[in-house]
């Protein structure tokens, strides 16, 4: 029996597989305005959380000692390709705060722009952290605890003093206890924070909308969506759903993934968050459920809805790039009546 609340893959004339979505719809002000499937699911938010992990980084003063450009601070945000682009910056702000790429503990993985991989290896050099597409955050923390004279070799650790602002933040934004924030360990090495749907959303809610956080906050929000929308190419990269959606969004929103089929929106218009889980983890559905839950809030414009169409409904290829299926979104979100969650 097919679920009310999925993505579903067709191949041929059946639906070969279904992933089943999560979708919380959240304002500034708490309200839950719409949902699919369980919106107090507690989920890890993965690398979604890196817009709210970057706070600490303005509000520390890290960004002006170290003379952050939008391009920098985007870059704390990002999960990135490992493009030049991307890591000539970190180098740059690592330099700057008088460090190099054995400062990062974020562990090695191939980068995931096909042509930096390939030359790599046609170079016979050596994939060090530099390129895991978490350099960007690590690197932030990195240069936060230089400037807070903290130690530098383990703060990706829960107990050091970086994390530990990280999680105050996550909780006070997302307006959950700290004490109740589940704690896994990322991909990369640093604390992950696990936090219900609903909240999660709503976190991105406030950083679409930081009015009553405090003028301190507020004014660090507003410069980390202001770089993410500035340049939206260090947040993701080429072919990257996360950068053509802020890219064609006009500095409207800001998008962000997360590993484990998470993806997390804020719409600086209205000040509207939205968070969404992909139950079985798997990244394919994200983004056409993500697209989905856009065209039915009416988020994106006709010129827009067409520039991010492939997104939504993707074609599945076979190896010689024939369209044998696609990815489609099946689920309503239910609307509800203005509460808090």
């Amino acid at each position: 029996m097919q679920l009310t609340n999925t993505v579903i893959v067709k191949r041929g004339n059946i639906i070969e597989s279904e992933h089943e979505i999560h979708v919380a719809v959240v304002d500034y002000k708490g309200n839950l305005l719409a949902f699919t499937g369980d919106t107090s699911r507690v989920v890890f938010a993965r690398s979604s959380m890196k817009p709210i992990q970057a706070i600490p980084i303005v509000e520390t003063g890290t960004a002006d000692e170290f003379n952050f450009s939008d391009a920098d601070l985007s870059l704390c945000t990002a999960s990135h390709n490992g493009e030049p682009m991307h890591t000539d910056r970190v180098l740059a702000i690592l330099a700057r705060a008088g460090l190099d790429e054995t400062a990062l503990r974020c562990g090695i993985h191939n980068p995931r722009w096909e042509d930096t991989y390939k030359s790599l290896i046609l170079n016979g050099k050596e994939i060090t952290p530099l390129y895991n597409n978490c350099s960007g955050k690590h690197t932030g923390m990195l240069a936060t605890a230089v400037k807070m004279g903290e130690t530098t070799d383990d703060y990706y650790l829960l107990d050091h003093p970086v994390q530990q602002r990280i999680l105050k933040i996550v909780s006070e934004v997302c307006d959950y206890p700290a004490d109740k924030i589940e704690i896994g360990i990322d991909g990369c090495g640093v604390p992950v924070h696990g936090v219900p749907l609903n909240h999660l959303a709503y976190g991105f809610a406030r950083m679409a909308h930081p009015n009553g956080l405090g003028e301190k906050r507020e004014r660090a929000i507003r410069r980390i969506t202001k770089a993410m929308t500035a340049a939206p190419e260090m947040v993701g990269g080429t072919e990257r759903f996360c950068t053509d959606f802020m890219r064609v969004g006009n500095a409207r929103f800001i998008g962000k993934a997360g590993a484990e089929g998470v993806y997390c929106i804020g719409d600086l218009e209205t000040g509207i968050g939205i968070a969404i889980k992909v139950s079985d983890g798997n990244g394919r559905a994200a983004y056409p459920a993500a697209m989905e839950v856009l065209k039915q809030l009416n988020a994106l414009t006709d010129e827009q809805y067409e520039a991010l169409k492939n997104y939504h409904r993707p074609h599945l290829l076979n190896t010689r790039k024939e369209v044998i299926g696609e990815i489609v979104p099946v689920f309503q979100l239910q609307k509800t009546d203005t509460k808090d969650f």
